[in-house]
């Protein structure tokens, strides 16, 4: 009896591998498919005395964002407040990626360490508040300024 216990073991061991991959993957996508707003910090660049800061926004709702503004603070480094503002991403249409800079007069580029989005001031669209905006946030960072929610 026991040996019949040890020639099921590998078999199932085998047939669950071959299952779990698929499982795993499928919740992955299912994971990735919900309808978000991703923030992206793309680029910072020296200029004119400023520091521009370059957002690349997809929006995945199934409506049209009409008006987006965030409350956004500015970290040095160091972790020290550098100001508090707000950025106003304008419209993000369903599916259409956009592009929104700022420039931030009297911030070195290489002083800032870390842009966190503190809150959602304004967010506007059929069925869209600042709640519902605010809660399909999804952020990320392609440079080495990190982008907090």
């Amino acid at each position: 009896m026991n040996t019949k216990l040890s020639k099921l073991g590998p078999a199932l061991a085998a047939a669950f591998l071959v299952v779990t991959p698929d499982m795993v993957l499928g919740q992955e996508g299912a994971a990735q498919a919900a309808p978000s707003i991703s923030v992206e910090m793309n680029q910072i660049q020296q200029h004119e005395g400023a520091c521009q800061l370059t957002f690349m926004l997809r929006n995945t709702l199934e409506t049209n964002i009409a008006t987006l503004v965030f409350e956004t603070v500015l970290l040095t480094k160091d972790g020290a407040v550098n100001r508090l503002t707000l950025f106003d991403m304008r419209d993000v249409p369903s599916g259409t990626p956009r592009v929104r800079q700022f420039n931030v007069p009297a911030l070195a580029c290489d002083d800032l360490g870390q842009v966190l989005i503190n809150g959602v001031a304004e967010c506007s669209g059929s069925e869209l508040d600042a709640q519902t905006c605010a809660q399909a946030l999804r952020f990320s960072s392609r440079i080495e300024v990190e982008i907090l929610g």
